[in-house]
Formats: structure tokens, C-alpha cells, sequence
């Protein structure tokens, strides 16, 4: 059996990687749904059936220049705190977390490409990147589909598509999102309004982990809804333009922020500081939703000479699972609770309070190009 964690980058590695916009959004992703043919669907299938798939698909997988020393391993060999880990880096879904014999999973050494076996499809593969990359992310997952498909005989139907579990993945079977930051938009009272126009254009706003979790740190997943009836590229294109408009909306809310309500915003955001620095148990959701406070702080440059990537780094760490493995006993909430504010005490020692910037001087511009 692998060590996952052999594979997996250090999560101060993942926090330095940059992309374009990564201020507002922290990564785009591109996933594809397939099925093969004349294969019962995964949540049909019967556990003879789902490890015939898996033993069709895995070596098809393992053969992809992209995929050349990737981590390739069934979820019946990974234990429940790796597979939680897996969650909480985006890598696999809550659903393919539950599964056991007959499903697997295989990623890339840099995490880019991301490939679920038998979760509710056949195959769920995924490019991620960080930033704003959707045409990059996209024309990289088209490229693995397009040499996969040589391999394996996809379901696809003329007038309905690629065939998929679900029919809401009906046709391209494309889901397109990116996860974006938006404290802005939360403390001046705009998030409500965007998320009601986003719905109305046919995306879908969800929180950290996808359908049915909450914003957790101020941080939304916003992607398309319809596969049917619209190509791939018309897709990314929608929510590129989409995505640029909200850019400008956070951008603006922020500055409005520090011109109307400076002391609300120093005060929101020393109090995070304040009490990530100094307690002594605290939980993974205050964690999260203090962290978003001073990730923005450093934005703003309220913090000098603190990086945005140390911010990031503890977004990680400071989750339930990644906390658990940095030590060797299995942990109580309220021992884990007990650790991660010891890990936050230590990590932002070095980290002045936040000065509060001169009137005048704006936040600094992170203006989307013109899509």
C-alpha cells in the first residue's frame, strides 16, 4: 500500500503557489464526468461489476504522460483521516471519501490532475490550478479526455451527450468553478444580492466543500449549472466574464470598506488577530472565519511584511484532518481544539499586530483584465 502523503505536497508549498487574481480567487477547476460503455453505472453496480471498471480504467489512467509517478491506489487501502485529508484539499469529494472496494483514485505529483474511479460516475476527473485559469485548467483536462478516450470506449449519445449518472451532468458533462474569497462582499452586506444575480445567470454559488457545506472563511465556489446544450468553451467563457465582474465588486466593496467604515474593518480585523494570536482553544470554523479576517488584512497591507501565503498555509493545517496527522494519538474535538491554537500562537509569534494604513491609501489594485 502507498503513502499518500509521500505524494502530497507540504502545505507551504501549495500556499506559495500564485496565479493570476489569486488575491479573490484562490484556485479554478475544471472536472469532467465519463462513463464507460455497456457498464452499469457505479451507484447501480454491484462490487464484481465496480472492480472490473476499476481494474479497466485504472491501468488506461496509469499510462497518460500526465500521470507518469502518480499516486494510483483503491479506497479500500486508504484509511479514513487520509481520505479526510483528501477532502480537505479538494482532491476527492465527501462521496468517494465513503467508498471502498471497487473505487479508486489516482492524482498527479503536483495535485494539477485529479482522477475519482466509481464515485457517482465512472470516471470524475479534475484539473485544478490556482488563480484565475479556467481556460488554462480546461484546455489541460480536455487534452487528458481527449487521450483517454482513445483508450477506453466512453457512453455518449449524438443528441444527449456524454451519458452520466446524474442528467444534470447530461452532454459535456463539464463542471466549470472557481473558489473565490469575498470578505468584502460579507461585511458590506452585497454577498446576498451577487449570489441572486450569479443564480439567475444559471451558476451556482456553494460553500467550502461544495453542495450543501456552508461559506466557511468567507470562501464560495461559484460554477455552472447546465451541461446540456452549451459547448465546453461557451461555458468557461460565461464564467470568466462572470468571475471578472465579481472580482470588481469585492474589489470595490473593499474599498469602500476602508474610504466609509475603516474603524469597523481595523476593528473586525484586529479582533481576529487578537484572538488567533493569543488563544488558547479554539475551533476549525472560528479558526476559519478569523483567518479570512486577516487574510484580508494582508491584502489590505495592514500587516507589513506578512505574507499572504502563511495565511493560506494555516487555512490548511488548521483543518481537522491535517491537525490529526501532525500528531500520533487520535484526537478529541476539544483536544484538537487545544492543539490548533497552539499551532496558531507559534506560526504568528513573528507577526506584528496590524497598523492601520494612512487615509488615502487605498487598497492595492487587482483589477481583471478585459475576457
Amino acid at each position: 500500500m502507498k503513502d499518500v502523503h509521500a505524494f502530497l505536497s507540504p502545505p507551504a508549498e501549495m500556499a506559495r503557489r500564485h496565479g493570476p487574481h489569486d488575491r479573490i480567487v484562490m484556485s479554478s477547476r475544471v472536472r469532467l464526468a465519463r462513463n464507460l460503455r455497456d457498464a452499469v453505472f457505479p451507484g447501480w453496480a454491484k462490487k464484481p461489476e465496480r472492480v472490473r471498471v476499476l481494474d479497466l480504467i485504472r491501468p488506461a489512467i496509469e499510462s497518460l504522460p500526465e500521470m507518469k509517478d502518480a499516486f494510483s491506489e483503491t479506497m479500500d487501502n486508504l484509511g479514513a483521516l487520509d481520505k479526510q485529508i483528501l477532502v480537505e484539499r479538494h482532491l476527492i469529494s465527501r462521496e468517494h471519501a465513503a467508498k471502498s472496494a471497487g473505487s479508486g483514485l489516482i492524482f498527479g505529483r503536483d495535485e494539477m490532475f485529479c482522477v475519482m474511479i466509481n464515485e457517482e460516475d465512472h470516471l470524475r476527473m479534475q484539473a485544478l490550478r490556482p488563480g484565475l485559469q479556467l481556460r488554462q485548467v480546461w484546455n489541460a483536462i480536455d487534452h487528458l479526455d481527449s487521450e483517454l478516450e482513445k483508450k477506453l470506449d466512453y457512453a455518449f449519445d449524438n443528441e444527449l451527450g456524454y451519458l452520466t449518472a446524474c442528467p444534470t451532468n447530461l452532454g459535456t458533462a463539464i463542471r466549470v468553478s472557481a473558489m473565490l474569497h469575498l470578505p468584502g462582499l460579507v461585511l458590506t452586506e452585497q454577498i446576498n444580492p451577487i449570489i441572486q444575480s450569479v443564480n439567475k445567470l444559471g451558476l451556482a454559488v456553494r460553500g467550502l466543500y461544495g453542495e450543501g457545506t456552508e461559506a466557511l472563511g468567507n470562501v464560495f465556489q461559484v460554477s455552472n449549472q447546465m451541461t446540456l446544450g452549451e459547448s465546453e468553451t461557451a461555458i468557461v467563457e460565461r464564467l470568466e466574464k462572470v468571475l471578472s465582474q465579481i472580482i470588481e465588486h469585492e474589489e470595490n466593496a473593499r474599498q469602500s470598506l476602508l474610504e466609509k467604515k475603516s474603524k469597523m474593518v481595523y476593528n473586525h480585523i484586529g479582533r481576529a488577530y487578537g484572538i488567533l494570536a493569543n488563544a488558547h482553544s479554539i475551533s476549525s470554523k472560528e479558526t476559519m472565519n478569523l483567518l479570512s479576517l486577516m487574510r484580508l488584512g494582508v491584502d489590505l497591507g495592514l500587516f507589513p511584511g506578512a505574507e499572504r501565503s502563511l495565511v493560506d498555509e494555516l487555512f490548511l493545517t488548521t483543518q481537522p484532518a491535517h491537525l490529526q496527522k501532525q500528531v500520533s494519538d487520535k484526537l478529541s474535538a476539544e483536544e484538537r481544539d487545544l492543539i490548533r491554537a497552539d499551532m496558531l500562537r507559534d506560526r504568528l509569534k513573528n507577526v506584528s499586530r496590524p497598523v492601520p494604513r494612512p487615509p488615502g491609501d487605498g487598497p492595492r489594485p487587482d483589477k481583471p483584465s478585459a475576457v
